[in-house]
């Protein structure tokens, strides 16, 4: 009977320092701050060094921009969990279509590529 007691008390013990441990790692998780990467490219697939590229957080509607590397890559690190963002890029007038990282997305990394219509 006493085994039985130290078991269950065991088992009570062990649920109350465990499942509250484990609650905490996922909510790290979420608090954890994701990146959004990819390339510019233009139609024939070419990389676009010098395309400006904006990324919008369509919640407080804050702008910021990078410039496309030699190999047409760009990066945003530090992007808020549920937060939809919204990222296009510019080159020369040209326009990429606007593409949207969503909050629901919860790798922390995502990578969108973005093609631009260049016209000759």
């Amino acid at each position: 009977m006493t085994r039985l007691i130290r078991g269950l008390l065991f088992a009570c013990l062990f649920a109350a320092v465990a499942l509250p441990a484990a609650a905490q790692g996922n909510k790290n998780t979420e608090n954890q701050p994701r990146s959004i990467e990819g390339q510019v490219h233009d139609q024939n697939e070419g990389a676009l060094s010098n395309a400006v590229v904006y990324l919008k957080n369509t919640r407080t509607l804050a702008v910021r921009s990078y410039i496309s590397g030699q190999d047409g890559s760009y990066h945003f690190s530090g992007l808020s969990q549920n937060v939809d963002y919204e990222v296009h890029a510019e080159f020369n007038g040209a326009k990429s279509d606007t593409k949207t990282l969503s909050g629901f997305d919860s790798r922390p990394k995502s990578v969108i590529n973005l093609k631009i219509p260049i016209k000759k």
